[in-house]
């Protein structure tokens, strides 16, 4: 057994580390958080407010990356989220155990707002300020019964804004004459 154990640790050091080829393209991404506890809502419900707040931030900052490596390659994207309300509430009564349970409904609609600036390769501002939308469809859009992904409904609701804001600057940027320096005379 020890020989095994021996053999496939060999193999496991003799395969090159995977890497990632879409993580090194598209824009870099700078992302901060201002004052998360004071958030709206990133409430906890069968967790420590710790371990949860620490899992929303690992997911936006995932979703976000996902779209800055959408975007063109040499821009940067600096990006503050300064609030969030999540889809649903925590609540204690909806079971007889009193157990809390993150009920979606209708009325308690995903949130989010953030600061950001988009330059492109050049340092040239493409589009920025502050962003502040909330999705009143977001049940009309999916299911939430099912196997989804945790967080898809702000995930869906950032995707939409993407693409039917930010993508369309970019578009816009791209088709304007570039810019050309002239030497100091």
């Amino acid at each position: 057994m020890k020989t095994f154990m021996t053999a496939i640790f060999a193999l496991i050091l003799a395969v090159p580390a995977y890497s990632n080829p879409e993580a090194e393209t598209g824009a870099e991404l700078d992302l901060s958080w201002q004052e998360p506890e004071k958030f709206t809502d990133i409430r906890a419900a069968n967790d420590s407010r710790s371990r949860f707040q620490d899992r929303v931030q690992r997911n936006f900052e995932k979703f976000f990356q996902e779209m800055a490596n959408e975007l063109p390659e040499g821009y940067s994207w600096q990006v503050t989220i300064t609030d969030i309300d999540l889809a649903g509430e925590v609540d204690y009564f909806v079971t007889n155990t009193g157990q809390a349970i993150r009920v979606i409904k209708e009325i308690n609609s995903p949130a989010i707002r953030f600061n950001h600036l988009l330059r492109d390769q050049y340092g040239e501002e493409v589009t920025g300020g502050e962003e502040r939308f909330r999705d009143m469809g977001f049940m009309s859009r999916m299911s939430p019964r099912g196997n989804s992904p945790e967080f898809e409904f702000e995930r869906v609701m950032l995707q939409d804004w993407f693409k039917k804001e930010l993508q369309p600057k970019i578009t816009e940027h791209a088709a304007l004459p570039a810019k050309v320096s002239h030497p100091e005379r």
